[in-house]
């Protein structure tokens, strides 16, 4: 699917309203796995209701499907910005989940996040500060089966209204912010981290405000 077909399936999740069915963990994500085949929302919701509808937590799963659907193509959709440009190279395991693509020589998975209420601080504070929110988002995002401490790029999202996950069906414009990224790409300005004894962790941020 092109990455503007695609986009226009995304706005189709912005018609229900933002509400997650549980905290994430591995029982969750293994019943709603059929969101991988499902890149068309119609063939989303048809499959959830083949599979849920009579269910007394019908409306609990489905704001759980719903978001990992939603959250799974808007990625898949920033990988394959990535992919299409000069520089970078897609990994050649799809199946790896540590590495998405190079840039350059330097591995990275990415990860496209809404501003998180737990850092504790104001977007400015974390523009001036991002090796800080960088250090917040490994240690506090992901905590199964997608935590690592390789490489990574976060796409950070902040609305001014408030709605930063709408801005994850804004394909066309977070293709802007990365083509402008990639152009600018220097190893030598990415954050380095330590979380263990024996690696290095090199990891950056895209800011997406609107």
């Amino acid at each position: 699917m092109r990455i503007q077909e695609l986009e226009q399936q995304l706005q189709k999740r912005l018609a229900y309203p933002y509400h997650w069915g549980g905290v994430q963990n591995d029982r969750r994500d293994r019943a709603t796995d059929f969101i991988y085949d499902a890149p068309d929302f119609d063939d989303f919701k048809a499959t959830f209701d083949n599979r849920f509808t009579g269910n007394p937590q019908y409306d609990e799963w489905f704001n759980y499907a719903l978001n990992r659907w939603y959250n799974y193509w808007s990625a898949r959709a920033v990988e394959e910005i990535f992919c299409a440009l000069d520089g970078v190279t897609p990994a050649k395991n799809k199946k790896d989940r540590l590495v998405d693509f190079k840039i350059g020589q330097t591995r990275f998975d990415h990860k496209t996040s809404i501003f998180p209420k737990g850092f504790g601080h104001s977007l400015g504070y974390a523009r001036h500060r991002p090796q800080e929110l960088i250090e917040w988002l490994y240690r506090n995002q992901s905590q199964e089966r997608r935590q690592h401490f390789k490489n990574r790029l976060f796409i950070v999202l902040h609305a001014h209204d408030g709605q930063h996950w709408t801005l994850k069906a804004q394909v066309t414009w977070l293709k802007t912010l990365i083509e402008a990224y990639v152009a600018d790409f220097r190893p030598s300005h990415l954050y380095q981290f330590s979380f263990d004894s024996k690696t290095i962790t090199l990891a950056d941020v895209i800011w997406a405000v609107k």
